[in-house]
């Protein structure tokens, strides 16, 4: 099986309107760094699949307090200082 072609830049900007647009949300609302800063640094502070579901708790946790662009980024804040700071409890 090959390895598909890293997404250019220009595809991922076209998916996030076309996602934002599809789930009726206003796709200059969405932080796409600040989310993409969360994501790389879970990811590799924590482990790679606690990357996706971290940037969803973000959203889910900005929505629940106003998901104004400040929740938005203190939610991203928030999570990123905990995945720079993580030590996982040794087993």
């Amino acid at each position: 099986m090959t390895k598909p072609a890293p997404l250019a830049p220009e595809a991922l900007d076209e998916w996030l309107v076309a996602l934002a647009e599809k789930l009726g949300l206003d796709p200059a609302e969405v932080p796409v760094g600040a989310l993409l800063d969360v994501a790389r640094d879970v990811a590799h502070n924590v482990a790679r699949p606690a990357a996706p579901l971290s940037t969803f708790l973000v959203g889910l946790a900005a929505a629940r307090n106003g998901g104004s662009r400040d929740a938005i980024a203190a939610a991203c804040a928030s999570a990123t200082e905990l995945s720079l700071s993580w030590t996982p409890e040794p087993l």
